[in-house]
């Protein structure tokens, strides 16, 4: 008695998942641009690592002795498998089977794989291409009837985003529900010219008057600026290089505390050029990169979100080898003020910090709120108290270095005051309620007209303004606990990340992650 022909009905079967749609779907795939799921996965996962869960899954048809006679896999490919040596769970959609349409899927393996990540606390990745959701016009006549929508397994892509790391990448068109699973992560990436985002696809917004293509609709050009995705790949292998980047910051899970990295980086780096990088003339722009990079480890910023909400900079990095959020103001975009766009990305950087116990660096050069009739309309303020209250929330450290400006509520939102204000400035710090030097012709009108020499005047209490305005006053009072120099920024910020790993404590924030 052998099992022998079951085993090579299972070899079998096996072999016609591996087939996908077919030869002909497969060419389809490649002359758009696009890899296959299996090809994305043999690319994406450590050598022979992946294994593949519910292979045998899909829709089968049999002819009169029950024999297979035909068998079309389930489009949802899911399983296990190591990225960096580490595990991770995954779930890809296959387009080349009713171009990833869900009636194909068995929705099931999809919660499958949120539920697998969730209990066994492990970072879960998505390869997103297609509707994800209620399937076709077709699907329904050959139902015979239409249901009330419903999101199966969406609590376990809610309580993800408060417990693992969750990664996804739009590999293709990505509609509907797809597209509110891709935005339900810590981090989403889109690939230039291959991949779209839309609530509904041309068809439907055809009917509504609006004749657009699938890139004129919902192309990187559109979501890489405005916030739906947090970054841009040129082609699929370097969006699969920013998933395992941003995973390598990453706990597997709220119950563990970021890993730290050996680094041969020394603590008392200290760059030269840091003492050159602040401009004397306050009104006078520069760039913040090379800031950041004489702070944090060699090569180890991350940025997340380059191409919107420019006049801040988000992004992951390392101090010692200790990985952190940082937050950075960006004077080259309105002077470092901050958006509605800007304050929505200093959120989400912030909630992910809360969530996964990253500390927080914060660079300050902020002006306050950016002012005039289109921040009024955008609603500015709305978004800006927003941001200010999820500082407020935070209750893991943040030490922020004040390089030039903090001025108004915004400026004040550089940490929590009433906490503990490990902080830090530079001598070219400058600040207050507002810029005093902006309100002398009104503060001192009448004296400015009465004068025999009104620019001798002016020029007199400009310089009287300066001197108290200097970070050296404020000093003198404690209002700034320490102003170092520049070229001290990095040994400070590594001696207080070890003090800040020492106090971090694991498990849930006091509020969910939202997306």
């Amino acid at each position: 008695m052998s099992w022998k022909k079951e085993i090579d009905e299972l070899n079998m079967r096996k072999s016609l998942a591996q087939k996908l749609g077919g030869k002909d779907k497969i060419e389809r795939q490649h002359e758009l641009g696009r890899l296959t799921v299996r090809e994305r996965i043999e690319l994406f996962f450590d050598s022979n690592s992946f294994e593949e869960i519910g292979i045998l899954s899909g829709i089968a048809s049999y002819d009169s002795q029950n024999n297979l006679n035909n068998f079309t896999p389930s489009n949802s490919i899911i399983g296990r498998g190591l990225v960096s040596k580490r595990s991770v769970i995954f779930y890809g959609d296959d387009f080349t089977v009713r171009g990833g349409a869900s009636d194909a899927s068995i929705w099931e393996k999809i919660i499958f794989a949120e539920k697998f990540a969730n209990e066994y606390e492990l970072p879960l990745i998505r390869f997103i291409e297609g509707t994800g959701g209620g399937g076709s016009i077709k699907s329904v006549e050959k139902r015979g009837f239409t249901y009330i929508p419903y999101n199966p397994g969406w609590d376990y892509v809610i309580s993800n985003l408060s417990k693992i790391p969750v990664v996804s990448l739009a590999l293709g068109p990505v509609a509907g529900l797809g597209s509110a699973r891709l935005v339900s992560s810590h981090y989403c990436v889109m690939v230039k010219e291959i991949s779209q985002v839309f609530v509904a696809g041309p068809p439907l917004v055809e009917k509504v008057g609006e004749k657009v293509s699938k890139e004129s609709l919902g192309g990187s050009h559109i979501h890489g600026k405005n916030g739906v995705v947090d970054d841009v790949a040129k082609n699929e292998e370097e969006a699969m290089d920013m998933a395992k980047d941003f995973l390598s910051f990453m706990p597997n899970s709220i119950n563990f505390l970021p890993k730290r990295e050996e680094t041969d980086d020394p603590t008392d780096r200290a760059e030269e050029y840091l003492l050159k990088s602040i401009p004397k003339n306050k009104r006078e722009a520069y760039d913040i990169h090379p800031i950041i990079k004489g702070i944090v480890d060699k090569k180890s910023f991350f940025e997340i979100g380059k191409n919107y909400g420019l006049s801040v900079i988000t992004g992951l990095a390392r101090l010692n080898g200790f990985p952190i959020v940082l937050l950075a103001n960006n004077s080259q975009v309105y002077g470092g003020g901050w958006t509605t766009e800007s304050s929505k990305k200093i959120i989400r950087i912030l909630d992910l910090a809360q969530t996964f116990h990253l500390p927080v660096l914060h660079l300050v050069d902020n002006p306050g709120f950016v002012i005039g009739t289109h921040a009024e309309k955008a609603g500015t303020i709305r978004y800006g108290a927003r941001a200010l209250a999820a500082i407020y929330q935070m209750d893991i450290p943040i030490c922020s270095i004040i390089l030039r400006k903090a001025f108004g509520v915004a400026g004040a939102a550089h940490m929590n005051h009433s906490k503990l204000r490990y902080r830090y400035a530079w001598p070219s710090g400058d600040w207050g309620s507002l810029p005093l030097e902006g309100g002398i012709e009104a503060a001192y009108k009448s004296e400015l007209i009465g004068s025999e020499n009104p620019a001798l005047l002016k020029n007199n209490i400009i310089n009287k303004i300066e001197a108290i305005s200097s970070p050296f006053r404020s000093a003198e009072k404690f209002l700034i606990e320490d102003i170092i120099d520049p070229r001290s920024s990095r040994i400070k910020v590594c001696q207080w990340i070890e003090l800040a790993y020492s106090i971090l404590k694991t498990g849930p924030s006091s509020f969910g992650y939202r997306p």
